[in-house]
């Protein structure tokens, strides 16, 4: 399983502290350190909506300009813009069997897929 996120992120941390409790084996991905790449986030796309992978609750989104936001509804522009502000993406992301098996961190979410 590779879990992708930022690690000063309350909920990626929750996701780390329960995956560890749970003797589950993950490599973590540092949005900031290892940069992601427009293709991984097209192969995300392709298995979610962009409004699910925009993280629209957060500092990032809040300090984008209006022109920024209104570029984050299409899926070419959002994901420039995602490359250049990986904040933007809801996180954690875990990726199971090379998959996008869940966006974000609920305990429930975790047990029936782990």
């Amino acid at each position: 399983m590779q879990l992708f996120g930022i690690p000063n992120c309350s909920t990626v941390k929750k996701a780390r502290d329960w995956l560890d409790q749970h003797d589950c084996s993950y490599r973590f991905h540092d949005f900031k350190k290892n940069v992601l790449t427009e293709a991984l986030l097209k192969d995300w796309l392709d298995q979610t909506s962009l409004d699910k992978l925009i993280n629209r609750a957060g500092m990032t989104w809040r300090n984008l300009s209006e022109a920024e936001k209104a570029s984050a509804a299409h899926s070419e522009t959002a994901r420039q813009l995602m490359l250049t502000k990986p904040s933007l993406i809801k996180r954690p992301v875990l990726i199971k069997d090379g998959k996008l098996a869940c966006l974000g961190f609920s305990q429930a979410s975790y047990e029936a897929l782990l």
